[in-house]
């Protein structure tokens, strides 16, 4: 914990703000570890790497992906027409895999690293008790998402503005859309992106309140999504499918089609809702009778 925490913590009392002030801490202690630097600074290096090696394929006079159709290779082909595509493809690679196993590793860390660290039972002799402070936690993971997201995103934009053209974008169903709505379409997949790891991060604090080793909580974390991605590669198990987290999270190429499709995207987001519900309340029951000794 941070002197900053520790002064807000003390003044707890006269700060009707309190909550405000230690989320406000928080953020700020969380993107300034080293480690969350490493984290963003590979999401950012992902596009970098995308559009380099694009570039030199088109160089070399092969096609970067098999054209037509929605999912990620199929943005790929076109960001040679079309630099804002590189967003699209980005956010498809890292998705599945870098963007969820980031938001794992800290949100793994939010309270077994404080137990690990022997802070956390002084941030809770402030009055704002367990439960604000682990919404103030997830609010932090959740911010966390937002950022991660927008900087790939936004590495992406630019290298894709720099590498390659810019301009109309052709959708997915054919029609053209100018380059300002194609900039808002992509403003608001990353939204959707951003929220499609709700669930998840859910998931990953309350896998935090089961243990005071930030490590075993990440490590659990992540075993927990790369268990889950592999279930649902199994065709003998698709009745479950459904109601797996990260079944729909690649449903936000649908944005991309004019008039954009919505039914997966509102499936995507009311199931990452149901499981932010349902593994917030279970880190709530455990945090909150949690014997803390740390």
């Amino acid at each position: 914990m941070s002197q900053a925490e520790a002064g807000i913590v003390g003044a707890g009392t006269r700060n009707p703000l309190w909550t405000f002030g230690i989320l406000r801490s928080e953020l700020t202690t969380t993107l300034r570890r080293w480690r969350t630097l490493a984290l963003l600074g590979v999401l950012a290096a992902v596009p970098v790497l995308i559009g380099i090696a694009v570039k030199i394929e088109t160089n070399h006079g092969s096609s970067p992906g098999p054209g037509g159709g929605g999912g990620g290779p199929a943005f790929l082909s076109q960001v040679t027409n079309n630099g804002l595509f590189l967003v699209f493809a980005a956010l498809a690679v890292t998705l599945p895999v870098f963007l969820p196993m980031a938001v794992g590793v800290v949100a793994g860390d939010s309270i077994a690293g404080e137990a690990n660290a022997g802070t956390l039972r002084y941030l809770l002799v402030a009055p704002a008790g367990r439960t604000r402070l682990l919404l103030t936690k997830y609010a932090s993971v959740l911010t966390f998402c937002l950022v991660a997201t927008l900087v790939v995103a936004l590495s992406a934009l630019a290298v894709g503005a720099l590498l390659f053209p810019v301009g109309e974008v052709t959708t997915i169903s054919g029609t053209r859309i100018g380059f300002g709505e194609g900039l808002l379409r992509a403003g608001l997949i990353a939204v959707v992106v951003a929220a499609s790891l709700i669930g998840f991060a859910a998931i990953g604090l309350f896998i935090s309140t089961l243990t005071s080793s930030g490590i075993a909580a990440m490590a659990a974390t992540v075993g927990m999504l790369i268990t889950v991605q592999i279930v649902d590669t199994i065709p003998q198990l698709s009745g479950i499918h459904p109601y797996l987290f990260p079944h729909y999270w690649m449903s936000y190429a649908d944005l991309l089609r004019d008039p954009v499709y919505w039914d997966e995207v509102v499936k995507n987001l009311g199931l990452q809702g149901l499981y932010a519900v349902v593994f917030g309340s279970a880190a709530w029951a455990r945090f909150t009778a949690k014997d803390i000794t740390a």
